[in-house]
Order: C-alpha cells, then sequence, then structure tokens
C-alpha cells in the first residue's frame, strides 16, 4: 500500500472543495445588485403608500373656541 496515498486524497479533496466554493462564488447573485433592488423595491413601496395616504382628505382640524 502506498504510504501517501492518503495524503494524495486529501489534496484532491482540498483542490475538489476549492473548485465547488469558486463556481459558487461565480454562480451565485451579487450582493450589491440584490441590495439595490431591494432597496428599490422598499422605495417604490413607500411612494405608493405615500401616494395613498396623499389621496384621502385631510383631516378636520378642530377650531378653538374663544
Amino acid at each position: 500500500m502506498n504510504t501517501n496515498m492518503n495524503e494524495d486524497l486529501m489534496w484532491e479533496r482540498l483542490k475538489d472543495i476549492q473548485l465547488e466554493v469558486e463556481n459558487s462564488r461565480l454562480h451565485q447573485p451579487r450582493l450589491v445588485p440584490v441590495l439595490w433592488h431591494s432597496a428599490r423595491l422598499l422605495g417604490e413601496r413607500a411612494w405608493l403608500l405615500a401616494g395613498l395616504a396623499a389621496r384621502r382628505a385631510p383631516r378636520r382640524t378642530p377650531r378653538r373656541v374663544a
């Protein structure tokens, strides 16, 4: 039995793990565009809510009796 077989297997496994990490980094969405899209969506929803709130009739203010 080869005495270096375990070391060779571990070295191959290490290279496989590094390749998996690199591939997952290439295929996952980038953080900045995802955050930008989320912030834009949040802004659009806030704008919509502000627009809906602006369409209702203003509240009556109680007049002070002198």
